[in-house]
């Protein structure tokens, strides 16, 4: 890890000699780029060289302790190695944990679905709850929601409905949001008080970046051949059609309607990026389905990562066990303490399997 670390800080101070440069400045690009290296790797640094403190400190105490003779003094010296052991090693349990592979989802936009499941018009009603709390803490975050569908049933319930949040950060928080979610209250129309149980689904997925067309020359194979049908005697003479084939995907073109090769071969690109951007992005939207059914499930109410108890004022969450008696505040928004507490077994479970 020390290794790592050194490696990582190395980048780290050219990194910061980088971005002061005039002419990187000017290149306002890469400028970007690098400070955003930069910010990415400035909590590793900074906590390595209190790592580094600790143990020089714990170092030159130890050396004391070797020619000291005085009793108190001694006694003091350590106290001192132990104080900064401890601190050696709990900086070492922050620096596994700052050097775990970051999700490069954390910090895109994110796409939230949410569907009534069973329980009718109950399960309706809770869902546009489960909505407007989505909301209050995009809100808390100062995040932009920016609606997609929504379908309202008369009741004012919410039957489906597909919303983004805008902002950096907005998908590492939502994303554990992803499951079944049960409510157990007493409905408005029930009249002997009897508890009902709802459920519905949330669908949590990073908003689909926008595809990026690489089109490298070896992927190509392009032949030219004369034009056919009208045109006159120059179609007959020259060789100006063209035909590109994109290896990787087999996707043919041809263009002869230009007179020049150069212009017929300009045309072909041009087609040959739209048919690429059209299969890339269907591929795209394949996988965003494929992950969005594994996501939603059945919305049977046996599939809940989380149940909403009304009557007992308690939130539990299934996955880490959790239960928070605060239910009025929580669905006001305030759910930042149980994506945090999320957060965190999600990271001690990577340590785990890291140490392992």
């Amino acid at each position: 890890m020390l290794e790592k670390l050194e490696k990582i800080a190395e980048r780290y101070d050219y990194l910061t000699e980088q971005i002061s440069k005039p002419e990187v400045i000017a290149d306002n690009g890469t400028w970007k780029k690098l400070v955003k290296e930069h910010s990415t790797l400035a909590p590793i640094v900074e906590c390595y060289e209190e790592y580094k403190k600790a143990s020089q400190a714990m170092e030159a105490s130890r050396a004391l302790i070797d020619i000291e003779t005085d009793k108190d003094m001694l006694a003091l010296l350590h106290e001192d190695v132990a104080l900064q052991k401890k601190k050696q090693e709990e900086l070492t349990e922050q620096l596994k944990v700052l050097l775990l592979p970051k999700d490069p989802n954390d910090d895109k936009n994110v796409i939230v679905e949410i569907r009534a499941g069973a329980g009718g018009e109950e399960a309706a009603l809770f869902a546009n709850e489960i909505r407007r709390m989505y909301y209050m803490f995009a809100e808390k975050n100062r995040w932009k929601i920016e609606e997609i569908d929504i379908e309202e049933n008369e009741l004012g319930g919410l039957k489906e409905g597909s919303f983004m949040v805008v902002g950096d950060g907005a998908y590492s928080k939502f994303k554990f949001e992803s499951g079944v979610h049960r409510v157990q209250r007493v409905p408005d129309t029930e009249s002997q008080g009897r508890i009902h149980t709802s459920t519905i689904t949330v669908a949590v997925l990073p908003e689909a970046p926008d595809v990026e067309l690489e089109i490298l020359d070896k992927d190509l194979k392009i032949d030219t051949y004369r034009s056919s049908g009208a045109g006159g005697q120059h179609v007959n003479k020259t060789e100006s059609a063209i035909r590109i084939t994109h290896l990787p995907t087999g996707i043919v073109v041809n263009c002869q309607d230009e007179r020049s090769q150069i212009k017929n071969r300009e045309r072909a690109m041009s087609i040959l990026k739209s048919k690429l951007y059209d299969y890339y992005q269907s591929q795209a939207d394949a996988e965003y389905a494929a992950a969005r059914r594994s996501q939603v499930g059945t919305g049977d109410r046996s599939e809940r990562i989380r149940t909403y108890n009304f009557p007992q004022g308690r939130v539990t969450d299934h996955r880490i066990g959790l239960t928070l008696y605060s239910i009025d505040t929580f669905m006001n928004g305030d759910i930042g303490e149980m994506v945090e507490a999320l957060r965190l077994a999600d990271q001690t479970k990577k340590l785990q399997s890291t140490d392992e």
